[in-house]
């Protein structure tokens, strides 16, 4: 049995929703199919359940702050079955909705995992999809190195279904989710130790952030331990052993591994042979074709800019190109604001000094660290970082980058600001809301000149 349609598209997370939807609201016939669930990673296994749990490890923390202003609160521990239950309850919700909204536009749903078996063929199950046009929006999963002992280790996706809390974790990782996860367990109650290979984990983040990030987590009561490899993970007694490339030994109840995603490209293709970077990620034009025509590939499977609005707006540009009005230009790929939900929270848009010397041969750079208001009641010490990199040449701000409380959603509004060519004049124009710790980026003054 065979069907007919104008695209198919495989995967329905969010850049394979967004381009099922659209190209057929403009007509055209469209079949999605998913194997697992529905709204992909950013809803089952990504964004949505960790900000939920980002909220929650913010409690204890509020607690003390409460009593710093005078109310008796204590912080009781975390009812993990309690919170796992209403995020999972949250999530089947939005799977529900992301399946309505495709049918109603009319979408045909396959559940399966589909595979291109020849240009223009889609099988899942026993049936075979005839496409003028298939979309590969399969994602990315999580990467697990070899190593004696990885069947002991969990990855990043196995915090959100976790039987229970342990008492203590080991987080191995450098990159934003890694960040997330130890904060995020630090503020369940968890004893976390982060270990990382490298000098300084967020790499591609400005080095000042990085540096008042570690400073900060450190100060939370994070362990965090630079230039520290994981050489084999042993059980023993129930718990877990790591041993380091040093000899060195920890233990801990759980072994979390986030060390970076790979594109989910296994058992995609049978008799059809696309480009592949060595990482396996699609190779793609910047009209998101394939080097097979009739085969387009968007959102975290071509490894481009990991991001979920990157890959709606993906989805969008491809559907307007295929079955609308062309858009006049290929998406920008500059200025992509985005976040990391550890604590301190991390937003930032545009370049960061270290990219910005790369470019512009002098900079005048603005940097204000200091203690936010909220906390000058109490004990804590959490300290906020605001950072403006401006061209000298053209005064244009050319990087904002921010650590601390709400840090994305004061940058998203500062990110148009950016986009649309703000001067560091633009921004001593505009009168700051006081108080507030987002005044701090219309009022730096004193600026240090970098140059290449």
């Amino acid at each position: 049995m065979s069907q007919q349609y104008d695209l198919v598209v495989i995967g329905a997370g969010s850049g394979g929703v967004r381009a099922a939807r659209i190209s057929a609201s403009l007509g055209a016939r469209v079949a999605i199919i998913e194997g697992r669930f529905f709204g992909g990673t950013w809803v089952n296994v990504g964004c949505v359940p960790k900000k939920m749990f980002a909220y929650a490890s913010e409690f204890p923390q509020l607690s003390e702050l409460a009593r710093d202003y005078g109310f008796d609160m204590s912080a009781s521990k975390v009812d993990w079955p309690t919170l796992r239950a209403n995020k999972d309850r949250e999530i089947s919700r939005l799977n529900g909705i992301y399946e309505k909204l495709l049918r109603e536009a009319g979408v045909d749903v396959y559940t399966g995992y589909g595979r291109v078996v020849a240009p223009g063929q889609v099988k899942v199950g026993d049936t075979i999809l005839d496409a003028t046009n298939i979309l590969i929006a399969t994602g990315g999963q999580p990467w697990l190195p070899q190593f004696p002992g990885r069947e002991h280790v969990l990855i990043s996706d196995d915090l959100f279904s976790l039987g229970a809390l342990p008492a203590s974790a080991i987080v191995v990782g450098g990159g934003y989710i890694a960040c997330e996860f130890a904060s995020i367990l630090h503020g369940l109650g968890v004893e976390v130790t982060q270990l990382y290979r490298g000098d300084l984990f967020l790499r591609g983040f400005d080095q000042d952030i990085r540096e008042h990030v570690a400073r900060q987590m450190r100060e939370s009561g994070i362990n965090l331990r630079f230039n520290a490899d994981v050489q084999s993970v042993g059980l023993e007694a129930g718990r877990k052993h790591v041993c380091l490339q040093s000899g060195e030994i920890l233990h801990a109840d759980q072994v979390f591994y986030a060390v970076g995603r790979v594109p989910n490209v296994d058992s995609l293709f049978e008799g059809v042979e696309v480009s592949t970077k060595l990482n396996g990620a699609i190779e793609v034009d910047d009209e998101y074709r394939t080097s097979v025509p009739g085969i387009y590939a968007i959102g975290d499977v071509i490894d481009r800019v990991q991001l979920t609005p990157m890959a709606l707006a993906e989805g969008m540009w491809l559907a307007h190109r295929l079955f609308g009005n062309a858009p006049a230009q290929a998406l920008d790929y500059d200025n992509i604001p985005t976040a990391v939900f550890c604590h301190p929270n991390i937003a930032t848009v545009g370049l960061s000094q270290q990219e910005a010397l790369l470019h512009h041969g002098k900079l005048r750079v603005y940097l204000s660290e200091f203690r936010p208001l909220r906390y000058t009641l109490g004990a804590s010490r959490a300290r906020s970082l605001m950072k403006l990199i401006v061209d000298d040449a053209s005064d244009k701000v050319v990087g904002l980058h921010m650590v601390g409380d709400e840090a994305a959603e004061i940058v998203q509004g500062f990110a148009v600001a950016v986009r649309l060519g703000a001067t560091k004049e633009d921004f001593d124009r505009t009168l700051g809301i006081h108080p507030s710790a987002a005044e701090e980026f219309v009022t730096l003054r004193q600026a240090q000149i970098v140059e290449a």
